[in-house]
């Protein structure tokens, strides 16, 4: 009896997460969608991107919402928990065109190495992607050059997106904290 729970309860929280979102369309348009599915296409896309993850100054991105008492003592910061609403650009600068943010949670869940556990939504703002959505989900481990992080999903134009993200930093400030992380996506969606 307790595996068959086990099992309705995996499948009601896995369930809703597999299902895409759909920005602006209800059900009956969702629906529909999913009826022609068979006669769609899948498409490859490549998205290119900078994160800007400002941890210092008036307005930051990233904010700490809960730590254990031992993270202050943790070389690795474990324990840690985060809340980000970081800006995306086409370049590495702030100034470069805006095309959306990456909103969601983070954890820094090793004791070995300075590693995020990471839960967030790309969200699009830019006209060709705009309400659109990308959710990434995997383990950071931050100071590495390469990391890849999974995509598991996504909505609007990115309905049943999977993937992959590369990541690498290409600015980290030691003192403030803040960073730029180039991304490099690869998405297969309908």
């Amino acid at each position: 009896m307790d595996k068959v729970i086990y099992t309705i309860l995996m499948l009601y929280s896995i369930v809703p997460t597999a299902l895409p979102t759909v920005h602006g369309n209800g059900p009956s348009t969702t629906k529909n969608w999913f009826k022609e599915l068979p006669d769609k296409n899948q498409k490859a896309t490549h998205l290119h991107f900078y994160l800007h993850d400002i941890v210092s100054g008036p307005n930051p991105t990233n904010i700490p919402i809960a730590m254990s008492n031992f993270t202050a003592q943790s070389p690795t910061y474990f324990g840690l928990i985060a809340a980000i609403d970081d800006p995306l650009t086409l370049g590495p600068s702030p100034d470069s065109e805006k095309v959306g943010r990456a909103q969601g949670l983070f954890g820094s869940t090793s004791l070995e190495e300075i590693a995020f556990h990471m839960t967030f939504d790309i969200v699009f703002t830019n006209e060709k992607y705009n309400g659109s959505t990308l959710t990434v989900v995997g383990r950071n481990p931050f100071l590495r050059e390469y990391r890849e992080l999974s995509i598991v999903g996504g909505s609007g134009v990115f309905r049943l997106a999977r993937g992959t993200a590369v990541l690498n930093t290409v600015t980290y400030n030691s003192t403030s904290g803040d960073a730029v992380v180039e991304y490099n996506v690869m998405v297969l969606h309908y």
